[in-house]
């Protein structure tokens, strides 16, 4: 059948979304996918089983929003972000397509507690805390605005640490999230792009004359995408989150087997997976931070390649990409983008250098998350130079003309050019990522008002000097589905009795409920409603902890890591204090 007369529709049976349709696609998924019947499944078994049911109705969103983006030809948002806090996705998913209510029925009717079966879920702990969950509720707000967008990141084999206390102490245990297997993702083993680290550059002239560098690499490895549907709200619309796993070009060398090196047979396919192995290695030792970089270096480079690649599907002229794309660096960890793009174009495509760097400031956005000088990041020339040799070399380019540029505009001032480079001079020589990143962009956000006024005046304030232009703001938000439809049900209800559910759409409708205040029913419904909520936390403090507690306390939970400089930290010191 030719491409453009594809009209297959899949059965109802896999898409219609009544009580007695997930029951029988349920039963067949028990059946088909975990080779289980009813007597024998485990309690994992029944969740798989729920997982692929509303996955496939997922499915047809998806490959029909993919289409439609293909068709349209509609500008797309590349979303680079080393983190996506997620959230367990059945719940939400259910949220999403509107049936909670059907599922608890279908699960009910076949002997199965729906709350059982969302609690066996393993949350993928691909973040660490707020840059995470933006990601995350960006590429959910996205799909619910029926904005085209593919998310990138790493598929870290073990994410976030699982937390336990210890004598008081916080003990970190290996978060293995893939352990009971993952029905969310669709592994595409033939989107692959490979990466290179290491080694040295090589220069020579071609034949009509130009200059050329040629990245010699000390090793290559491999991107594979794994794919995770990312559904919007109450709409048959649903993006893409790519994430990438590192793999070896050749996972067994044959020849080192067959003359008895057992170990070194596989070596490279274990450095290589090394790579993705774990979220945020420890950077305080020197290995640590060379993976650190590697790993950032890693999944952007397999994003923008695969960028070109969908691009290339419909045309090839390069100038046309800021008209197709737009690529949002979420902080500064996929700031390499910017040199890795323009590398990409120069050293490959053989692009002019002015015509690349044009293209690539119409491409690339920054949202920058902190006012902390020290928190912005930096690598140290020597490691740099070791991992990325042609990216360092580029640097050092870019940076030359961007110093002249500003010396032209402010004669004289030579600690704005100090403050301004690329390049931090005091002390150890780094690179700065939020300088190389304002740079390239074409937009720099803060994530709040008060917060992108304060980037102005204090760590970017130079930049907003040089091009006021480039800032915005963008308010960071929460998705009202996962954060009130999905985690508080009981008051969920309660305000869809009172002024229907737009608001989980669209939050300002909350306003109606202002009538509602002095409605002494309704201060008694909203009262019961959190005293129910508090019983069951109550419940769950005493069966974790023993400690029993009155449901009638004020309750400040806090859900974090314990961290030396975070506001969780601090609050408890003050509590003791």
């Amino acid at each position: 059948m030719a491409a453009d007369s594809w009209d297959y529709e899949p059965d109802d049976s896999r898409t219609e979304l009544s009580a007695a349709a997930l029951k029988r696609a349920f039963l067949d998924n028990l059946f088909f996918l975990r080779a289980k019947f009813p007597e024998v499944a485990t309690l994992n078994d029944n969740y798989l089983a729920l997982a692929y049911t509303v996955r496939d109705r997922i499915l047809h969103r998806w490959v029909t929003t993919a289409r439609s983006y293909l068709e349209e030809e509609r500008r797309s948002v590349i979303y680079l972000s080393a983190e996506y806090l997620l959230g367990p996705h059945l719940g939400n998913n259910l949220v999403e397509l509107g049936i909670m209510d059907e599922a608890r029925q279908a699960m009910g009717e076949l002997g199965h507690d729906l709350d059982e079966l969302l609690a066996q879920e393993e949350e993928p702990g691909l973040g660490n805390g707020g840059l995470g969950r933006l990601a995350a509720c960006y590429m959910e707000s996205m799909a619910s605005e029926a904005i085209p967008a593919i998310g990138y990141g790493i598929r870290y084999e073990y994410g976030i640490f699982d937390q336990e206390i210890e004598d008081g102490w916080q003990v970190e245990v290996a978060d293995q999230w893939l352990g009971n297997g993952n029905p969310w993702e669709i592994a595409n083993p033939e989107i692959k792009h490979p990466v290179k680290l290491g080694g040295r550059t090589e220069t020579w002239t071609d034949s009509q004359g130009r200059y050329r560098v040629r990245w010699v690499a000390e090793r290559e490895l491999v991107g594979r995408a794994f794919d995770t549907p990312i559904l919007g709200y109450g709409v048959d619309n649903a993006n893409l989150l790519r994430l990438w796993k590192a793999e070896a070009t050749e996972s067994f060398d044959f020849a080192a087997f067959n003359v008895g090196d057992y170990y070194g047979a596989v070596d490279s396919k274990i450095v290589s997976e090394n790579l993705t192995k774990v979220l945020y290695p420890n950077d305080q030792p020197r290995v640590g931070k060379e993976l650190r970089l590697a790993q950032q270096y890693f999944f952007v480079s397999c994003s923008l390649q695969d960028m070109l690649r969908i691009y290339g599907m419909r045309r090839g002229d390069m100038g046309g990409l800021p008209e197709k794309f737009v690529v949002q660096l979420n902080d500064t960890h996929p700031a390499i983008g910017v040199v890795e793009m323009l590398r990409i174009l120069v050293d490959e495509l053989e692009e002019d250098w002015d015509e690349s760097w044009e293209l690539v400031k119409r491409l690339f956005a920054y949202t920058n998350h902190t006012l902390l000088p020290e928190a912005l990041e930096t690598w140290p020339l020597p490691l740099f130079g070791r991992v990325l040799p042609r990216h360092l070399e580029l640097i050092f380019e870019l940076n030359r003309r961007f110093l002249d540029e500003v010396r032209g505009r402010f004669p004289g001032d030579e600690e704005l050019v100090q403050r301004v480079s690329l390049i931090d001079e005091r002390g150890q020589r780094a690179i700065r990522m939020a300088n190389l990143a304002c740079l390239g962009s074409h937009r720099i956000n803060g994530v709040a008002e008060l917060h992108s006024k304060l980037v102005t005046e204090t760590v970017l304030a130079d930049f907003y000097r040089l091009w006021p232009e480039k800032f915005t703001n963008v308010t960071n938000g929460v998705t009202p589905r996962r954060w009130v439809a999905l985690a508080n049900p009981r008051l969920s209800g309660l305000i869809g009795q009172a002024i229907g559910d737009e608001w989980v759409r669209d939050l300002s409708q909350l306003k109606q409920l202002e009538p509602h205040a002095e409605d002494s029913a309704f201060q008694a419904a909203w009262r019961a409603a959190k005293l129910a909520n508090k019983r069951e936390l109550a419940a769950l403090i005493e069966a974790r902890t023993g400690v029993t507690v009155d449901p009638g306390s004020l309750f400040d939970v806090l859900v974090k890591r314990i961290h030396e400089y975070k506001r969780q930290h601090l609050l408890a010191l003050y509590i003791l204090a």
